[in-house]
């Protein structure tokens, strides 16, 4: 009996669980403009609430409702799924709605009564606000529309912003009200210039089929980084579980990767990496490149937020971590035009995965033969993942076009080994070693492929398939 009333409570709680996150937000006007009305219950007659027959654009969110022209759900009634309508041409009730309810999920409703499927929300859309300008003190993200600040302790209260993904109005009122603003994607060190610092009280994300007037519009921000990421990985040399940042990342404790952080790679822009949550604690500032260790600028294992730097923000030089490495970043760039290219020919760089070693006394030790690199210590120099270089052409004085220097990164990397004059270490014993070549594995394959009559080469950490994607001057793309 008790197990039966506990079933018995926990669906009606369930369902009223449910029930409470329906809801349904009218506009007077369509884009979601003018004064609002927003309900999460059955209204059975809006003229009470001074809202009949005035809505034009609507917001469902939750479960579907259903929309009536007259009062008590009588007259003609449509269904109306979650998601946004920026006006109600499609319904067949523009400025005719006089009730409203939500959809009974339980029951079968006519295809027919379903209007068609609203525009899509926003996706990505996302605006953090902070405290303070140029991004300092507390910060609050919204990824959806937030009526009013001050249920969330931050009315009137943000200096700065970073809007990502689409355009977000700001208000300077509750639900909109008041003077407002449309901010374009980008960063915004301070909200002065638009008049609303400490004034933000609502916000929403606006569709990217909406039309707004320029004059609308807060002044340019400054650009956001292109394609900009950086990656950590939980070892040094680029080695262990890697964990990849696009976005500004506030808390590694909510990604379990806080405090892990042993080396890095930048790509793209700028990053600042904090030692504590919030950008708090001590901060450097990461140049695009490879960071083989953090140790250098005393990050190894203390990471705990980042943030990619505005390309034209001003920088301190103290504040620069250690110059990194160059590092190749073949990245598919925005709207670049790719190819399919045939390899030609593949050679499998392999390096001791097995040996037998002893040592024998030898007065002076031989000069190694030339090109016999020491692979372990070129793929050390190298980026690890995907393409390690590339380079067009290969006879002597092509060398040059090598993009990225991650070539030359994994040149440097094979004298790792040998003195200054280029010879072997002379001493009184020598390390002699056999390797069993039937069970060695690739450390890189050396790949070649012609590209509108030119030659190019490529080294990958993974063997390619019978062809490799290019851009149109032949560089390898992922």
């Amino acid at each position: 009996m008790h197990a039966l009333l506990k079933t018995s409570f926990a669906a009606c709680a369930v369902a009223l669980a449910g029930q409470s996150f329906a809801q349904v937000t009218f506009y007077q006007n369509e884009n979601y403009q003018g004064p609002t009305f927003t309900t999460e219950q059955e209204v059975r007659n809006l003229q009470r609430l001074g809202f009949n027959d005035r809505a034009s654009s609507v917001v469902v969110k939750g479960n579907s409702w259903e929309v009536c022209d007259d009062a008590n759900f009588k007259g003609r009634c449509v269904i109306m799924r979650p998601g946004n309508y920026p006006n109600m041409n499609g319904t067949g009730l523009n400025d005719r709605v006089s009730s409203v309810r939500v959809a009974d999920g339980n029951a079968r409703i006519d295809e027919g009564r379903y209007v068609p499927v609203p525009a899509p929300a926003p996706a990505g859309a996302q605006v953090v606000f902070f405290e303070g300008e140029n991004f300092q003190g507390r910060s609050f993200t919204a990824q959806s529309q937030i009526d009013d600040f001050t249920r969330y302790g931050f009315n009137d209260m943000a200096s700065s912003a970073v809007v990502l993904g689409e355009r977000w109005e700001a208000c300077d009122n509750i639900r909109f009200g008041g003077r407002c603003v449309v901010m374009r994607p980008g960063n915004y060190p301070s909200l002065k210039a638009m008049g609303m610092v400490n004034r933000v009280s609502s916000v929403r994300a606006i569709d990217g089929n909406t039309r707004i007037d320029d004059a609308r519009y807060a002044p340019v921000p400054g650009a956001q980084p292109a394609d900009t990421q950086v990656v950590f990985y939980e070892g040094e040399n680029f080695q262990g579980r890697s964990f990849t940042a696009q976005n500004q990342i506030d808390d590694f404790t909510r990604y379990g990767f806080n405090d892990m952080a042993s080396s890095a790679v930048v790509l793209g822009d700028r990053w600042e990496a904090c030692e504590n949550v919030r950008f708090g604690g001590r901060c450097v500032v990461m140049r695009p490149g490879r960071y083989p260790s953090l140790q250098t600028m005393g990050m190894t294992n203390r990471v705990s937020s980042v943030r990619a730097v505005n390309y034209d923000a001003n920088v301190n030089d103290n504040r620069y971590a250690p110059l990194p490495a160059a590092v190749y970043d073949n990245r598919r760039r925005n709207d670049e035009r790719l190819y399919e290219v045939n390899v030609t020919s593949v050679r499998a760089v392999v390096g001791p995965a097995e040996q037998r070693c002893w040592m024998e006394r030898q007065p002076v030790a031989q000069a190694p033969a030339a090109g016999n690199a020491n692979i372990g210590g070129a793929i050390l120099g190298a980026l690890i993942g995907g393409v390690l270089g590339h380079q067009v052409g290969g006879g002597v004085g092509k060398d040059l076009a090598t993009a990225g220097g991650a070539v030359a990164g994994g040149v440097l990397g094979s004298k790792v080994g040998r003195n200054n004059s280029g010879q072997a270490a002379v001493g009184q014993d020598v390390q002699r070693c056999t390797t069993d070549t039937a069970q060695t594995t690739p450390a890189y394959w050396d790949v070649t492929y012609n590209f509108r009559g030119q030659e190019h080469r490529v080294q990958m950490t993974s063997a390619p398939g019978p062809t490799i994607t290019v851009n149109g001057q032949g560089e390898p793309r992922a």
